[in-house]
């Protein structure tokens, strides 16, 4: 028997081979990618929300109270808040420290308040120079920077 003339030649395509439609297996992958990116992206808005609401967990309680102590409470927050987004700015002090948050601000700190930011630390607990008006200005100012911030 012979078959040889019912074979027919072997034929080339005559456009490309397509990579579509994808097997399985790359959609596996591809889904694979998609999932692990939003993961990621969830972890570090995850990670951003929860520092901004510790802060505001810090800050929060400072509000009723308008003394000398609370600002230096707020100054401490606004380092802390620092170092873990600016960790070049921790080192500044006095005009510059002040000059660095206003950078940072959409509303900029007012004189007094400024003054009030930068010296409450090194203040005795019963001056006078500062007013509670003062103080409450410094906590808005606050809750901004750090909702602008982090």
């Amino acid at each position: 028997m012979d078959n040889l003339p019912e074979l027919r030649d072997i034929h080339l395509p005559t456009e490309g081979v397509s990579i579509f439609p994808l097997a399985y297996g790359w959609w596996g992958i591809l889904a694979a990618v998609a999932i692990l990116y939003v993961l990621i992206k969830l972890i570090i808005w995850g990670r951003r929300a929860s520092a901004r609401l510790y802060a505001y967990h810090l800050l929060v309680p400072l509000k009723t109270v308008h003394s000398l102590q609370s600002a230096v409470k707020m100054s401490e927050i606004l380092r802390r808040v620092c170092v873990r987004k600016y960790p070049e700015a921790v080192a500044l002090v006095g005009q510059e420290w002040i000059d660095f948050i206003n950078i940072k601000a959409k509303v900029k700190l007012d004189d007094k308040t400024a003054e009030l930011l930068k010296n409450a630390p090194f203040l005795p607990d019963d001056d006078t120079r500062y007013q509670s008006e003062d103080v409450a200005a410094l906590w808005q100012f606050c809750y901004a920077w750090i909702g602008e911030n982090l």
